[in-house]
């Protein structure tokens, strides 16, 4: 044990706010993160750990044609040379590179396991080798030729390229993916010969916006394939601001089996999907029935994907099943677009299509000059050495007898032939057997060469234009390598609208259609029973609750519930709790005001009408279509107001309508006379001195009124007998017939 280090003395101690001091931290660490390693450069579309793979691979001359190495001395170089960081995270990224259905141009030709669609790992780096693609190549292109500037490596042994050449358009189409702090980047994979058509044309044509660039860059094209079926509004406006999604469907086709049978077969599935999750997933929803229209899965991929589903029976929809796949499952994604790069190798930005096209070519552009100009500098060294050559081919003896007799033959000949250094040093390092005549000629014809190529560089550097042309005559060569009739090159991905949906029903393929009893207590508890059940007095309640309403419905339909406060909420009735307990109560699965109190709840059924009443004798008809709502806050239907309230929702069958009040006033006439509408407050039905509704229903005048009495006999009074009632809206009515419940209401 060593003694305690004492802390050091007060007047050295440093004193720092530690408010200031974190933030001070986190902000370097948060640049540190977006700068070198999460966002990519717009000019190479690379981050820096993928630069450092690619460079430590040209220097171990791992080039297309050469024999692949082991990814262990690939690792081992980039983070002993350039990377300081885990071997893991270095070799994840190289194989990512290498994977097909990862990279849409990948950068590394792997051997051996690199991993898998179906989410399996790549080997360990010790068994699997690599080597550089054609891509690669065209990214590292010139780099020899001061093409791009170098920076010191972290420990300032060695030299790194801050951005690479790039004579391929790869930011935009390998992609990228990357969260940094505060900011992520996101960009789908595209064509490369669509975006080098699109570069030549930006060429020309530098105003061009992101949305004329759609006629050349329809959308992404996706390494795995698929349907993107997002509209081209919504895309056009994606690649105009560089921030939106690509919706992205499974490709799929009906595969005939024979005497009326068929399966649907799954070929490709969107990018950045797992097979494997995909299909766990899709198990798990056929588990929990929520796949009624499925009857088996099965995985029958090897090379090729091929993922076969099985319908519950011959007479299914396809498309109908498919729609419901794509609606629970990952057979159908959301591919996020936020092309957030660094510019200029520095500041992130949000670009647009547009930009980041224009960013490369504007790089390509430097890169051109600058190899331009190291070339010069590299012929003006030679053009120097061959003039000097020349000179004393003239007088070759002279320069011979002043080699062997004087004792400074350097700073002699640089007098005699007026020479510089450098040449003088080169006539020097002339072997013997290059004085011939021969050698004469062609040193001669290497001058005309090189001043040739001077002029023409020296042109090229002086004109904008013939530098664009030089960059369009490169691209061109690039769309030749991928273009549309290469393997690589040609469109994997397609395009197709939506598929209408509206007409198709999907709780049906979502959910089994089974018969179910809705219990509703007087305390607002719901509960669905499976099947019929006839006897109510089997139902149970909680302490004093006791049932307010029961009724017959399908899991397929929709349960609508009124509310005191006029408004109507709409539940899936297959997501009602079972009957075992005594189910939930309603005000759990809506919105409702703490005010407000449940007043009824009834099937809804598509293409009905219902008479909304409220307690001061209002109401009108409404259709049933109208008062659906889609959300937990329900639809405004019945507009109440001070101390009244709605009433009653009842279904509007008949051609009738009776109405008592409190007052025992009974009250029928034609519903033609209520006014249709979605929502309102409704006309006056029945008119009261004092007190208000107290019930109402539709009937049919021919078949007579009927109602249930406190015993549950059912009674009815003809048409003939309701003549002193039969009246017009808003009147107040007279008393009932005898033998109408002494409870005011109609009962049933």
């Amino acid at each position: 044990m060593g003694k305690p280090v004492d802390p050091p003395p007060e007047d050295e101690s440093e004193r720092i706010d530690l408010k200031s001091a974190l933030e001070e931290r986190y902000l370097a660490y948060a640049l540190s993160t977006i700068m070198h390693r999460a966002l990519p450069d717009a000019r190479d579309g690379l981050k820096p750990v993928h630069r450092r793979i690619l460079h430590a691979m040209r220097l171990l001359r791992l080039d297309p044609g050469q024999v692949h190495k082991k990814c262990a001395r690939i690792v081992g170089d980039v983070i002993g040379k350039f990377h300081p960081h885990g071997d893991q995270s270095v070799y994840d990224a190289l194989v990512r590179l290498a994977q097909d259905f990862a990279q849409r141009y990948p950068l590394v030709d792997g051997q051996g396991n690199f991993g898998n669609i179906d989410g399996d790992n790549a080997a360990a780096y010790r068994y699997t080798e690599a080597r550089m693609t054609e891509v690669a190549r065209l990214l590292l292109d010139g780099i020899d030729e001061d093409a791009v500037d170098f920076r010191e490596t972290y420990n300032g042994e060695d030299e790194e390229p801050v951005v690479l050449p790039a004579a391929f358009p790869n930011l935009l189409a390998n992609g990228s993916q990357g969260i940094a702090v505060g900011m992520a980047t996101s960009i789908p994979p595209h064509n490369a010969a669509e975006l080098c058509d699109a570069a030549l044309y930006l060429i020309q044509h530098p105003e061009t916006t992101s949305e004329q660039l759609m006629t050349f860059v329809p959308g992404p094209d996706f390494p795995t394939g698929g349907i993107i079926v997002e509209s081209r509004a919504s895309m056009a406006e994606t690649y105009r601001t560089g921030r939106g999604a690509f919706r992205t469907r499974a490709r799929w086709h009906a595969e005939d089996q024979g005497r009326g049978t068929w399966f649907a077969v799954v070929t490709e599935i969107p990018y950045m999907v797992s097979k494997g999750r995909l299909i766990e997933k899709i198990a798990e929803l056929l588990n929990d029935k929520k796949l009624p229209l499925v009857a088996d899965l099965r995985d029958e991929s090897a090379e090729d994907i091929r993922i076969v589903i099985e319908p519950r029976a011959r007479n299914v929809d396809p498309n109908l099943m498919m729609e419901s796949l794509f609606r629970l499952s990952e057979l159908e994604a959301r591919i996020s677009m936020n092309m957030n790069v660094l510019t200029g190798g520095l500041v992130p930005r949000v670009l647009g299509l547009a930009e980041a096209l224009r960013a490369w070519l504007d790089h390509r552009r430097e890169v051109l000059q600058r190899r331009s100009r190291f070339r010069l500098g590299q012929i003006d060294k030679r053009l120097e050495i061959l003039r000097g050559l020349l000179i004393v081919y003239l007088d070759l003896d002279r320069v011979i007898k002043i080699i062997r007799e004087e004792d400074e033959p350097k700073i002699e000949l640089m007098k005699v032939f007026d020479l510089t250094e450098v040449q003088a040093n080169a006539i020097l390092d002339t072997r013997l057997r290059a004085l011939r005549k021969l050698e004469e000629m062609q040193l001669k014809t290497e001058l005309d060469e090189l001043t040739k190529e001077k002029e023409q560089i020296e042109t090229l550097l002086g004109s904008e234009a013939t530098q664009w042309k030089t960059i369009a005559w490169d691209i061109r060569q690039v769309k030749k390598t991928f273009g549309p009739e290469t393997a690589i090159g040609k469109r994997r991905t397609d395009f197709a609208d939506m598929p209408e949906t509206a007409d198709i029903d999907l709780t049906q393929a979502m959910v089994e259609r089974e018969p179910i009893t809705v219990v509703i207590s007087k305390k607002g508890w719901i509960r669905a029973l499976k099947g019929h059940v006839q006897d109510k007095s089997s139902f149970s309640f909680k302490g004093d609750d006791a049932l307010q309403t029961a009724f017959f419905t399908e899991t397929t339909a929709k349960v609508l519930v009124l509310a005191s406060n006029g408004k109507v909420f709409t539940l899936d009735a297959s997501k009602l709790p079972g009957g075992r307990g005594f189910g939930d109560p309603i005000r759990l699965m809506i919105e409702l005001e703490e005010t407000a109190e449940i007043v009824s709840a009834f099937p809804y059924k598509p293409g009905s009408k219902l008479l909304m009443v409220t307690s001061e004798g209002r109401g009108f008809v409404a259709p049933t279509d109208d008062v659906v709502a889609n959300t937990r806050k329900g639809r405004q239907v019945l507009n109440v107001d001070g101390s009244h309230v709605a009433m009653l929702a009842a279904p509007a069958d008949g051609d009738h309508v009776a109405i008592i009040g409190q007052n025992r006033k009974l009250l029928c006439f034609p519903i033609s006379e209520v006014a249709e509408m979605g929502r309102g407050k409704g006309v006056r039905l029945q008119r009261y001195k004092d007190g208000g509704l107290s019930d109402a229903k539709t009937f049919n005048l021919a078949d007579g009124l009927t109602w249930l009495d406190t015993s549950g006999r059912t009674w009815t009074v003809t048409q003939a007998d309701l003549l002193e009632w039969l009246g017009h809206r808003a009147e107040a009515g007279r008393l009932p017939p005898k033998g109408f419940p002494k409870s005011n209401t109609f009962g049933g």
